[in-house]
């Protein structure tokens, strides 16, 4: 029997940028549907951003008590028990996933349908025995990993993000293919939890962000003990019996690997297969589906967001894109996606954090640009906790407006947010130099770095004559 649903908006996916909606929409009144064929929360909470960091956290804490020599305190090499650095992981996910659960945002008002969903016209989808139709669609079914089609791949055993959080015992030798943020954070995460890694990368790892800050992390993952194979091909894999071999092809010619597990991080792509995107008159292409400014797609009653929509694959982005399409879905409002300054943070360590144009893209786009950098050992208070490496970095055009901004640091997360506010808005540099900062604190490295454009026009022949000019008048 046919169950009919008529909403005023429906959602298919329940990752963070449809719950967000789902959930605004409903305590604004609208009569909603959320669809969610697989797990609540999505890939951030199950695959991704939650247990990656979470891992991460328990590989910096053995990090920490490697390096604590430094600091005066000897700490004998920290014994991993990985089955429970797993139970964290695990932990800190099934904490959060009440805020994310079917019963929560029923509870809500929200009619949550599990199962797939698929257009079977230009407002109306089936799932299951239901078929719903809505005055608004809104499309936010994520991504998944891009398994590369390299030759044997299909008869080896190998892990992705969205497995390797499983494991309850490390990995003896883990060969990572891609050099992402996602293969780079659990390339380390395993290193520093005990494990040998290589990274085998056919361009530059970490090639989305500024190349001078991306050195830094590429010199603290080599001296973390992580092979780089960058400008290397994948040429073919094999596997038997707890034993993975990778054939790879580079400047340096053919090299075999020999490892015990392979992590495949190439890259993401959208989830649009099986939708029925034809039957509603949406447009798509294999990176995604094709969205307006207001995110709208070639039906005008369908929205997409996130991963499925790009160009960033973010979970913060998927959060922003929800908000557009409230005010556009409800309130009729021509409310617009803005991409000038969407900040994306790697969290090595140092970690990697990028706002704005980096230098490479500001000379290409512009005619003329000033680069500001300021060292991290410079700042006090880096200096007294022994976290000196690092580099803050940033761009502004001639005339001193913002445009870019980078830091790798071991809080570089924290302290990009000073500069999202300036690119976003077009100010000028002296809005950040004239800030009064706490002393000693991390934030003064941005106070600093944004003083550095002054430096020549203060200190120069100029200001010098000035000075000595007014001197004689007492």
């Amino acid at each position: 029997m046919t169950i009919r649903l008529d909403v005023d908006i429906c959602v298919i996916g329940g990752g963070s940028g449809g719950l967000s909606v789902a959930y605004t929409a409903s305590q604004m009144g609208a009569s909603t549907a959320l669809v969610e064929k697989a797990k609540m929360g999505g890939d951030c909470l199950n695959y991704g951003c939650v247990p990656s960091k979470a891992l991460l956290a328990a590989a910096h804490a053995a990090d920490a008590a490697r390096r604590a020599g430094r600091l005066g305190v000897d700490v004998d090499e920290p014994r991993i028990d990985f089955a429970r650095v797993q139970d964290h992981v695990r932990g800190v996910i099934d904490g959060i996933a009440p805020h994310d659960s079917v019963e929560r945002y029923r509870d809500l008002g929200v009619e949550v349908i599990e199962g797939h969903a698929r257009f079977t016209g230009p407002r109306q989808i089936e799932v299951g025995d239901r078929v719903v139709t809505a005055r608004r669609f809104v499309i936010a079914t994520g991504s998944s990993p891009l398994v590369p089609p390299i030759p044997g791949l299909d008869r080896v055993a190998f892990e992705t993000n969205e497995t390797i959080f499983e494991r309850r015992e490390a990995p003896g030798h883990l060969i990572v293919i891609g050099g992402g943020p996602i293969g780079v954070e659990l390339a380390q995460a395993h290193r520093q939890l005990g494990a040998r890694v290589t990274i085998v990368e056919m361009a530059s790892i970490l090639a989305r962000d500024d190349r001078e800050l991306t050195e830094i992390v590429k010199s603290r993952l080599r001296d973390d003990g992580i092979e780089i194979r960058e400008g290397a091909t994948v040429t073919g894999v094999e596997g038997r019996g707890g034993a993975v071999t990778a054939r790879i092809r580079g400047e340096g010619g053919e090299e075999t690997l020999e490892g015990t597990h392979l992590l495949v991080a190439a890259g993401r792509r959208p989830n649009i297969d099986d939708l029925g995107l034809a039957a509603a008159g949406i447009e798509a292409t294999p990176r995604g589906i094709t969205v307006d400014a207001r995110l709208r797609t070639s039906n005008r009653r369908v929205f997409a967001i996130g991963d499925v929509a790009g160009p960033y694959q973010f979970t913060h982005m998927a959060s922003f894109h929800a908000g557009i399409v409230i005010r556009n879905a409800l309130f009729r409002l021509p409310a617009k996606a803005d991409h000038c300054a969407v900040p994306w943070v790697t969290y090595t360590s140092p970690e990697l954090a990028q706002v704005g144009m980096t230098e490479d893209e500001a000379r290409r786009a512009l005619v003329d640009i000033q680069v500001l950098r300021f060292p991290i050992a410079e700042n006090d208070r880096a200096r007294a906790e022994r976290e000196t490496d690092g580099l803050a970095k940033v761009i502004t055009t001639k005339k001193g407006v913002v445009v870019g901004a980078g830091i790798a640091h071991a809080h570089a997360g924290e302290l990009i947010q000073s500069w999202l506010l300036p690119i976003a808005r077009g100010m000028h540099i002296k809005h950040v130099a004239g800030l009064i900062v706490p002393y000693p604190t991390l934030g003064e490295i941005n106070k600093r770095v944004a003083g550095s454009y002054f430096t020549s026009s203060l200190f120069g022949a100029r200001v010098k004559c000035l000075v000595r000019l007014l001197a004689k008048f007492g």
